[in-house]
């Protein structure tokens, strides 16, 4: 026993995340989360707890959709329940531009894999009836992308990110959606970046029969709590008739721990995974703080700000090429390529958390997830010019802060 190390307390200290996500959680949602008592997972308020985060998600999510609810974990849980209904030899296509969507596509292959096609390359399987369309980095997918592809293949589904991260692009929703009711297609959609950040309602793309998104970003509820998910009938149906290989994904058995069944909400107090109380009250909060921000002002808000940021990065001689409200990605300006890593850890180690690319051509992330204000955006603005001034930028600090001023008194005498 004497040879037991039992290390320091784990301290981390505060640090301004302003990457693609995850964002700083609002201090409201830790309360939520901290403050809990320890209730049983069947206690009365945690039953309603859960009953009112489904509701109040249908609301986010802007849907009628029964199969409406959330996924314990990260994105990934909710992603994988997505693309659950996928099984071994559908045909599929699916829609790539960058890191995250990519990953989503790897999903793909291995849920339409053959054991054949698994045990061929088991970490990164090539299933014949998958098709990847990769679009290049920093570029969106389009209906000229979409629409041939899918008349082309007539895949039974297809899939596509509506926010890709990884390069920062906006992908055209309305065109997959259309596309996929054209073709007679089932289409799943990754809106982990988008949902809660862009005004949208998924009734209104009535080709998509599944989406999922996650807790860290738009919804801002912590990275380890839910991630939204919903589904069609019409996607209901598929894995009623046909199954799923997954027990802890799997869309009917969720739904049911959510207190949905034969698709209809059935009455509170039913047996459920275990739901931490923790997780259920921060989860209620978060939804609560997006609905009373309202979705049409919160995407106006994301936009402003991101403009602002937009502007004074330009202003420091930086390349922006996202068009994400929530995200600029950019190049260094030209003295400084290839320093772009360095510039970020420097950044890292000062507790500022932006983020490179993860694939290539390496680029800059500067997010703004929940710094919706002239002082967010300012300190942000701020701490990224000192650090290139520190690797020989020579920025006037004085001209792109005026700027950004200016920008604020135009916005204020707008409004």
């Amino acid at each position: 026993m004497s040879n037991i190390r039992i290390f320091p307390r784990l301290e981390i200290p505060e640090t301004l995340a302003a990457g693609p996500g995850p964002g700083n959680t609002d201090a409201r949602v830790l309360a939520s989360f901290a403050n809990a008592g320890l209730a049983d997972h069947m206690q009365a308020d945690v039953l309603r707890g859960m009953v009112e985060c489904k509701e109040m998600l249908r609301t986010v999510w802007g849907t009628r959709n029964v199969y409406t609810f959330g996924v314990g974990g990260t994105g990934f849980s909710g992603l994988d329940c997505l693309f659950s209904a996928i099984l071994p030899g559908d045909e599929v296509v699916a829609f790539t531009n960058g890191t995250f969507s990519g990953l989503d596509g790897l999903t793909i292959r291995m849920k339409a894999a053959s054991r054949e096609d698994l045990s061929a390359n088991p970490l990164d399987p090539r299933p014949a009836n998958v098709t990847m369309v990769v679009v290049p980095h920093g570029q969106s997918v389009t209906a000229e992308v979409i629409d041939p592809a899918l008349a082309d293949r007539k895949p039974k589904w297809a899939f596509m990110a509506h926010w890709e991260t990884g390069s920062g692009r906006i992908n055209d929703l309305r065109a997959f959606s259309d596309a996929c009711e054209r073709h007679g297609v089932l289409g799943l959609v990754d809106a982990v970046s988008s949902l809660g950040i862009e005004d949208f309602d998924i009734d209104d793309f009535p080709g998509v029969v599944g989406w999922a998104s996650c807790p860290q970003k738009g919804v801002l509820c912590l990275p380890l709590t839910y991630a939204p998910v919903s589904f069609t009938d019409r996607y209901i149906d598929e894995v009623k008739a046909n199954g799923c290989y997954s027990y802890v994904h799997h869309p009917l058995l969720e739904a049911r721990h959510w207190g949905i069944a034969d698709g209809k909400d059935v009455p509170a107090g039913s047996y459920h995974r275990t739901h931490s109380g923790y997780a259920v009250a921060a989860f209620h909060e978060a939804l609560r703080i997006n609905l009373q921000h309202g979705k049409a002002q919160k995407a106006r808000d994301y936009a402003h700000h991101e403009r602002a940021l937009r502007e004074a990065v330009s202003a420091m001689g930086c390349e922006v090429t996202s068009n994400m409200t929530s995200l600029v990605v950019l190049n260094l300006p030209p003295s400084l390529a290839g320093r772009e890593k360095e510039l970020v850890q420097a950044c890292r180690a000062r507790n500022f958390g932006i983020w490179p690319t993860l694939s290539e051509p390496v680029q800059v992330r500067i997010g703004i997830l929940n710094q919706l204000s002239e002082a967010a955006i300012t300190e942000i603005v701020t701490r990224f010019a000192a650090a290139m001034n520190e690797v020989g930028a020579g920025i006037n600090l004085a001209s792109v802060t005026e700027g950004l001023r200016g920008y604020y008194k135009k916005l204020m005498a707008a409004e």
